[in-house]
């Protein structure tokens, strides 16, 4: 054999042990998408005004804490809607002092004073970046909830540069406990209690004049958890999920299960102050609006307590769950949701496999029948097509999912690469039928199909990336195979099939010296 032919004959035989080593077991080595496995495809919608409405309580909370810091003079601050807020009844002999103060820590508000007024509203520019922002971090936090909840091969991904969210898990069986565990904010709020519980608003807000003061809101208390009814709590919440740092299932003093959670170490802080200055009132633990419990503040609390209620074992570990993986950033509401069976997953895997069986059948037998032995090459390069495919696939695991769009994309790569056979079949037969000797054919047929079929594959290849990236589950399934089948249908097609001829050449050349 020819010093420039076994080289290549070790890279094709290198080539082959790759691709059956991460190929092998295809069971599990290959995973599988949505619509082949089964499972969940939602469409998540972030409600991002939430999250501004958090950034100006933290805001708010943090102005309160300055201005009695540097002792300047006002009644209440007041929150108008999620992105203003005002302070009342200032001392106009301190005006410069404020500005100063607002000036260094609140760059990102713009505001204005009118009398002894001060009134804030959040910058356009912080506006955007906030509820970018809190998209991004929903899909984060939403990827740490699938994630501990051990979900093979989960799609988490931002839609183009929306608010909206699409998740797809295979294999999901139970798709209800899973809904509840994406959609729960986990939004966890520390509030003091200003009245009830009541029957009623009407009855609530007796003591109050009949109107919810400027610096409260009415609650309802979890009839799962509490004995129900109306409460009257504080606007503003000195602690939030947001200052969590981990979280995880207990017990409490009757033994029943409860969650026991631990603060960071600045938010233990600021809940030591808050305790010390409202000791004996009643303060409600709130998680996504509802009121989970109502408890006296009888001791100062710093950085732990735990969180009581009528949980069950797997209520409590879910709960734990969706506040150790973090809180979402604002609330989210479902737009879309398409649930796929395991049985119908596996009846399209049967019928996926047969077209594909049934394509690479019929093509050989073509190939065979029309070009006779050079036929049996374009059926070997194309086997070792399939397997390369195969072997990528399994590589990359997870972040290349086969889907039944890249069952239909493998069976197109297959058309594809032995398009690319016909291309140099026909140069070949050209060449042979002009004069030329066979070697000077297979070479001259060669170099001459080179070009078009680089410049065909090249051009869908551009078309795939486009797909991959801006297209869903399904689409980028369609876009992997065929970008990967292309990619070694080039391989097979050029490097391989032209090292069969030269190999099988050679070894004519060899019996025709021995003959001699």
């Amino acid at each position: 054999m020819r010093k420039d032919l076994r080289w290549k004959v070790i890279l094709v035989l290198a080539v082959i042990v790759l691709a059956v080593f991460f190929s092998y077991p295809p069971s599990k080595k290959i995973h599988l998408g949505l619509d082949l496995k089964g499972g969940m495809h939602l469409v998540l919608e972030v409600i991002t005004d939430d999250a501004l409405s958090i950034e100006t309580d933290q805001e708010i909370l943090r102005l309160i804490d300055l201005l009695k810091r540097e002792k300047l003079e006002y009644t209440t601050v007041s929150k108008e809607d999620i992105i203003r807020f005002s302070i009342q009844e200032i001392n106009l002999d301190q005006e410069e002092e404020i500005k100063d103060l607002l000036d260094d820590y609140f760059k990102d508000w713009d505001y204005s004073i009118t009398g002894n007024l001060v009134s804030f509203s959040l910058k356009p520019g912080a506006v955007n970046h906030l509820r970018d922002l809190s998209v991004r971090q929903a899909r984060e936090t939403i990827q740490n909830r699938v994630d501990e909840l051990g979900l093979a091969d989960p799609i988490i991904q931002r839609q183009g540069t929306g608010n909206r969210i699409i998740v797809e898990l295979p294999g999901v069986e139970n798709p209800e406990r899973i809904k509840n565990i994406i959609k729960t904010t986990a939004l966890l709020e520390w509030k003091l209690v200003l009245g009830g519980p009541a029957p009623d608003s009407e009855i609530l807000l007796r003591d109050f004049g009949g109107e919810v003061p400027s610096d409260a809101e009415i609650l309802r208390g979890d009839p799962d958890r509490t004995e129900g009814g109306y409460y009257l709590v504080s606007k503003i919440a000195p602690v939030t999920g947001k200052d969590m740092i981990n979280a995880r299932r207990s017990t409490d003093e009757w033994n029943n299960p409860a969650v026991l959670f631990t603060l960071n170490v600045e938010a233990g802080r600021r809940f030591y102050k808050f305790t010390s200055d409202n000791l004996n009132k009643p303060l409600s633990i709130i998680l996504d609006g509802k009121i989970q419990e109502v408890a006296t503040i009888r001791d100062r609390i710093s950085d732990r307590g735990i969180i009581h209620g009528t949980y069950a074992i797997e209520e409590a570990d879910d709960l734990a769950l969706i506040l150790r993986a973090g809180p979402l950033p604002a609330s989210v509401r479902y737009l879309e949701e398409r649930s796929i069976g395991p049985s119908l997953g596996a009846d399209s895997i049967r019928k996926g496999l047969s077209a594909c069986i049934l394509a690479v059948i019929l093509i050989m037998i073509f190939m065979v029948f029309y070009y006779r032995l050079s036929g049996i090459n374009a059926v070997v390069a194309l086997s070792l097509n399939i397997l390369i495919l195969m072997g990528i696939l399994g590589y990359f695991g997870e972040n290349a999912v086969l889907t039944l769009p890249g069952i239909a994309g493998i069976i197109l790569t297959i058309g594809m690469a032995v398009d690319a056979n016909v291309l140099v079949f026909e140069r070949i037969r050209e060449e042979l039928t002009s004069g030329k000797s066979t070697m000077s054919s297979i070479a001259s047929g060669f170099s001459r199909a080179l070009r078009t079929i680089m410049d065909a594959n090249f051009t869908t290849i551009i078309a795939a990336i486009f797909l991959f990236q801006f297209g869903t589950g399904p689409i980028k399934g369609f876009a992997v195979t065929l970008i990967i089948g292309i990619t070694a249908s080039m391989f097979t097609a050029v490097f391989v099939s032209r090292l069969i001829f030269d190999l099988t050449q050679s070894r004519k050349k060899k019996r025709e010296k021995l003959s001699i």
